[in-house]
């Protein structure tokens, strides 16, 4: 298995209800490294290019607009395989979907408002990191 880096978001729903800390702990928890870590409020402007993928998705809109309604925690979680671990500790994107004990299961409230955001894949995770981190602030 190899080293990876992954872009992680705790999303705004997640961080008004304080679950900063039990999220934080579960990918520790799980084996996870935080190589980077920072809490932002994200602008129309940065949602909008971070996301830009969807742009022309339905969904879009409210995507960007539920990104900018809050504080956000942006990490760098790094370890074996660190992609695939992301992803299978938050669960499916539709919390109905997920399975028991993920972090979605646990605190998503809906598709749209999940609680958390993973890279899906090695090149999305580069882009994704680069996105918000300097290689300088990442150990």
């Amino acid at each position: 298995m190899a080293i990876e880096r992954t872009l992680s978001i705790i999303k705004p729903d997640a961080t008004k209800k304080n679950l900063l800390g039990k999220i934080i702990a579960r990918f520790e928890e799980e084996g996870l490294t935080i190589a980077g870590v920072r809490k932002v409020w994200l602008s129309q402007q940065e949602a909008e290019g971070f996301y830009a993928v969807h742009k022309a998705r339905p969904f879009f809109g409210e995507l960007v607009e539920f990104m900018t309604s809050g504080p956000c925690v942006v990490m760098c979680l790094e370890g074996e395989d660190a992609i695939a671990r992301n992803r299978e500790i938050m669960g499916a994107t539709n919390p109905a979907d997920a399975a028991e004990g993920t972090l979605r299961k646990l605190y998503a409230d809906s598709i749209g408002e999940n609680a958390v955001h993973g890279s899906d894949s090695a090149e999305n995770a580069a882009i994704e990191v680069a996105y918000f981190f300097r290689s300088t602030e990442l150990f």
